[in-house]
């Protein structure tokens, strides 16, 4: 991937984690990832249209995952599609948490351990300073 199509996606999604919308000042020792939405593994390329800025958990529990189960239902769902999904249809804060709203919200919140202790932490903190 070359380096104009990292600037075009990482200027689009105004430098936050497109998943849990991390900035990415709030860790400025760690570079986000600019991630594929469809895998490599899976036939997904560099076109723009499949990639967007994933900070580095939501990109190491994504991995190349593209489904999960709901914990609600219990069926498998689709991991959210950063491109192709509005985040505000899916996920909801509930102060420093995230609220999935819908199958795929609520499967993407799992698989990606959004809601991990360390990150809800992360964005308490960010909240008090006025940052988030």
């Amino acid at each position: 991937m070359d380096a104009a199509t990292r600037r075009l996606v990482r200027q689009r999604a105004h430098e936050r984690c497109e998943y849990c919308r991390l900035p990415q000042a709030a860790q400025p020792f760690v570079a986000f990832h600019v991630e594929h939405i469809i895998a490599r593994q899976h036939g997904g390329g560099d076109n723009p249209d499949n990639l967007c800025v994933a900070c580095e958990r939501c990109n190491a529990f994504k991995g190349p995952n593209l489904t999960g189960i709901d914990p609600e239902t219990g069926s498998i769902e689709r991991l959210f599609d950063p491109r192709h999904q509005l985040w505000g249809e899916h996920f909801a804060f509930r102060d420093p948490a995230i609220s999935g709203l819908t199958p795929v919200g609520r499967t993407t919140v799992e698989v990606l351990a959004m809601n991990e202790g360390r990150r809800v932490q992360l964005r308490a903190e960010l909240l008090a300073r006025g940052e988030f």
